[in-house]
Parts: structure tokens; C-alpha cells; sequence
């Protein structure tokens, strides 16, 4: 089945779908100003060497000078893995050296960057260790078997003179040799381009730049599968090319620039998707409709018949919305890029077989997805528990931020139980001060309410404490916002 690739492109973020007969699957989005610098490859100069904190900052050209940590100097790894004792800092590094380093950890605060020379640069398939001729598997590779087979095929197909090492990545399960020995081609290349540039290049400069979003596409989703790579941008169309004629020429044909009226994301349909994938409920083409909860240990997905009444009885019903609620789910789960623990409870189906059949397109449709998952079964309470690797944050993570007026709960506090919230606090209030007059300031509800149906109780607590209170409605506070004035 074909997947297009859309990717717009502004000053400000890129973003990228990837769309299968019509509907979109996936969305990526990067900004500009939240690009970090993990990853990248500087040629730096120490500037100063700390014995006492085995420790030295180097000018890589930001704002701050980085630090780099003697434990991630690359002379000490053998020593590190044995057990000895590690060379000082002093003995390796001094003021006014060059040094190539890759940059592990963003900028935080007051702190500068934190850097490594133990240089590794991701490919797909495969992550190039030039200084480590070893080859390493992912421990998330968890079959012994797997990890055997996927060591030899990669040591078989590496070139006799290779100097450097790789890490095997989840993503190679299940990759040809032609895969394999294209990323290795491909990270052999980009080293050799960062190694000539280091070369001629003087102190502080950049020498390789963590790849764009639009370059990572290139690089981690086209495959055999795709078809037209559609890009609104003609400058990032030619860079694109440029990237591929160098590492991935088989994409080249299909990349194409678009320049039509309708912005690009419109012809799709991709705005009105990115809304609906906020939302916490998905309406089934059926009547049936998902709720999706996204908390901070787990999601949850519910299935509900809602107004499907179509089946030839209840079982039916049930059994019908469960099938489209299995296709719907796996595809909100790579378009929301939900991940961890996902609990997934459909409607209870009491035949054996149908819950076999439902689970069997769930797997089916789970099995276009990229990301690595495991599902089990049905549990004794009819749920069924599955993992999705966490590769980013969440759609919802990255366009949304927690609501001001509700502190997240998800609901807000009603307007009576907050007049009582208030009557006690002038009450409280009374008995520490003297003033003139209590004057409430609160929203239009709230205010309603105490000129309404509590008008009693707050001129009961008036002539209570023998004070009078007045009201007035603050339209710029929310539900829950509120003071009491004394005067």
C-alpha cells in the first residue's frame, strides 16, 4: 500500500505527514527554536583544563563554553571497562587544544553544554561508532538468537578495512542485507565528509549538524512503500536532493516541490486531522466512538457502541464496532504518537472467537507501524494491555500545555461549591480582622449564584459577624478565581 509524504515547511517549524489512500497516519512536527544541539559535532578549543574537577571547558562557538567530564573522553573507555584507573585530565587535555567532541547534553540554565569524543552518529539501521571497532546490539533486542544473527550479518557485510564499529538498532529486526549495507555506506560517507571538513575548518566551527526533520524523513521513513515526497518549500526541496544524490539516491525520483494555491497541508486535509487527534473522543464511521486518556503513567482507550444499532443482534453489534474500534485505535496511536503502557478495554464480547478475530485485526493494523510494540491478550477483565516504544513526545505533548483554569484535573470546581469556599474564607477572615466591608470578587457564575439562590446564606453570614459584603463580578477571572477585599 503507498504512504505519501507531505512536508511543510516555515521560518518558524516543519512539519511532516505522511498520508495512506487519503487518511493521514502520522505527524511530525519540529520548531526551529526547540531544536536542541544533542548530537552535533563541533571542533572545539579547551579553554581551560579543571584537575581539581577532572573537568574542561571548551569554546564549541555557543553562547556559554561547554564542559566536558574525563569519564567521556574516549582514551578512557578501555580503562573504564576494566576496572582501572582512568588517565587525569591534565595528562590529556590542555589549554588551546583542538578537540573534536559531539555534544550529549543541551545547554540547561546557567549551564553550558556537555560534551563526549566518543562520537557516534545514527544512521537508520545503524549507529557508526568510528573510534570502536566493535559491533553492539540494542538491549532492546531482547532474543539471543536475534542479537547472534544480526552481530554476524553485520560483521559479514562490512567492508575488510573498516575501522569503526556499529550498534544495531531495534529498527534492523527484520531488515535485508541491501538495507544493512546501504546505512552502512551511508555512515561511512557522512564520517568521511565531517573527518575532511575537521581538517580544513578552524576553531570553533560546526562539522555536522544533527539531521532536519526533512532530512530525517529521508533518512528513517521512506522505504519501498512510499510513493511522491511532496515539499512546499523550493529551498528545502534543493537541499533535500542535494542529501540524497549523497546518501540515498534511490529516493531522488521522488522527491518533487509543490506550488500550488492550496497550501499543501489542505489538499489532505491535515489541519483538520491535527485538531480532531487533541480531542479526546473518535467518532467511528458506524456511530461507535473511542475515548482516549492520556495520563502521565498510562493511556487508556474505551470503546463505545454509541448510536450503531446495525448488526443482526447485540453480539453483532458489538462484535462489528470492536472490528472498526481495532483499525480506528492503531491508527490514533502512531497519528497521536502515544506511547508506554496503553490499556485498551472494547466492548465485552462473551464468544472466544470474536475476540480472537479482534485481536487479530488489531495486530494486523498495529503491524504498519514503525514503532516497536508488544500486545498480549485479553485479560480476565476483558482489557487488553499493550506497550508502544516512547520515541517523542506525544502530539498532544508537544501543541498543548496543561489548562490554567482546571490545573489539568480536567474539570473545575462548580459555582456553589465555591460560594461556600467563599463564605467560609470571610468567616475565617472575620475573626483576625475588623474591616468596614467584605467585598467578593468573582466571576459572573459565582456571583449569580450568591444574588440567587444563596442570597440567604450570605446575608445570614453578614449579619453573622456584623459586617456587610458586597459583590462584584471580575470578568477576566475564571470559574475558580476569586478574592475577598476588606475595606
Amino acid at each position: 500500500m503507498t504512504e505519501d509524504i507531505l512536508i511543510n515547511v516555515t521560518p518558524f517549524e516543519t512539519r511532516v505527514a505522511l498520508v495512506e489512500q487519503g487518511a493521514v497516519q502520522e505527524i511530525h512536527i519540529e520548531r526551529s527554536i526547540q531544536r536542541g544541539h544533542v548530537g552535533n559535532l563541533y571542533l572545539g578549543k579547551v579553554v581551560r583544563v579543571l584537575p581539581g574537577m577532572q573537568s574542561a571547558f571548551v569554546d564549541i562557538g555557543l553562547e556559554r563554553a561547554a564542559f566536558i567530564h574525563v569519564g567521556d573522553l574516549r582514551q578512557n573507555r578501555k580503562e573504564r571497562s576494566n576496572g582501572s584507573a582512568i588517565t587525569p585530565i591534565e595528562k590529556l587535555l590542555f589549554e588551546g587544544q583542538s578537540l573534536m567532541v559531539q555534544v550529549i547534553k543541551d545547554p540547561l540554565g546557567t549551564k553550558g553544554a556537555r560534551l563526549s569524543t566518543q562520537v557516534s552518529i545514527a544512521g537508520r539501521m545503524l549507529v557508526y561508532l568510528p573510534h570502536e571497532p566493535h559491533v553492539g546490539i540494542s538491549q532492546k533486542i531482547e532474543s539471543e538468537e536475534d542479537r547472534i544473527a544480526l552481530r554476524e550479518r553485520v560483521i559479514r557485510l562490512s567492508v575488510p578495512d573498516e575501522k569503526g564499529g556499529f550498534i544495531v538498532r531495534t529498527q534492523a529486526e527484520g531488515a535485508t542485507d541491501e538495507e544493512l549495507v546501504a546505512d552502512q555506506s551511508y555512515l561511512r560517507t557522512l564520517w568521511n565528509s565531517i573527518q575532511e571538513k575537521a581538517r580544513s575548518q578552524p576553531t570553533p566551527s560546526l562539522l555536522y549538524n544533527d539531521l532536519t526533520l526533512a532530512q530525517r524523513v529521508l533518512r528513517d521513513m521512506v522505504g519501498p512503500h512510499t510513493g511522491t515526497i511532496t515539499v512546499d518549500s523550493r529551498s528545502t526541496t534543493q537541499s533535500l536532493l542535494e542529501w540524497a544524490a549523497a546518501y540515498t539516491p534511490s529516493v531522488l525520483e521522488r522527491i518533487r516541490h509543490y506550488s500550488g494555491e492550496r497550501p499543501l497541508f489542505d489538499t489532505a486535509n491535515v489541519d483538520e486531522e491535527i485538531a480532531r487527534a487533541l480531542s479526546r473522543r473518535v467518532d467511528l464511521k458506524s456511530g461507535g466512538y473511542l475515548i482516549i486518556d492520556q495520563t502521565e503513567a498510562l493511556t487508556t482507550v474505551d470503546v463505545n457502541t454509541g448510536g450503531f444499532v446495525g448488526g443482526r443482534n447485540f453480539d453483532d453489534t458489538i462484535f462489528k464496532t470492536n472490528l472498526e474500534a481495532a483499525v480506528a485505535l492503531a491508527r490514533q496511536l502512531r497519528l497521536r504518537n502515544l506511547g508506554g503502557i496503553i490499556v485498551l478495554d472494547f466492548i465485552d464480547m462473551d464468544d472466544a472467537e470474536h475476540r480472537n478475530s479482534v485481536l487479530d485485526e488489531l495486530n494486523k493494523a498495529l503491524g504498519k507501524d514503525r514503532t516497536r510494540m508488544t500486545v498480549s491478550g485479553f485479560s480476565q477483565l476483558g482489557l487488553v494491555e499493550m506497550t508502544r516504544k516512547r520515541t517523542r513526545d506525544s502530539l498532544a505533548h508537544q501543541l498543548c500545555e496543561p489548562c490554567p483554569t482546571c490545573q489539568s484535573r480536567g474539570n473545575v470546581r462548580t459555582p456553589r461549591t465555591l460560594c461556600y469556599e467563599i463564605l467560609r474564607e470571610i468567616l475565617r477572615e472575620s475573626r483576625q480582622f475588623n474591616p468596614k466591608e467584605f467585598r467578593i470578587l468573582a466571576s459572573q457564575d459565582v456571583v449569580d449564584l450568591f444574588l440567587e439562590e444563596e442570597s440567604a446564606h450570605l446575608a445570614m453570614l453578614g449579619d453573622f459577624i456584623g459586617k456587610p459584603i458586597s459583590l462584584e463580578v471580575e470578568g477576566q477571572y475564571s470559574q475558580e478565581q476569586y478574592d475577598i477585599v476588606l475595606i
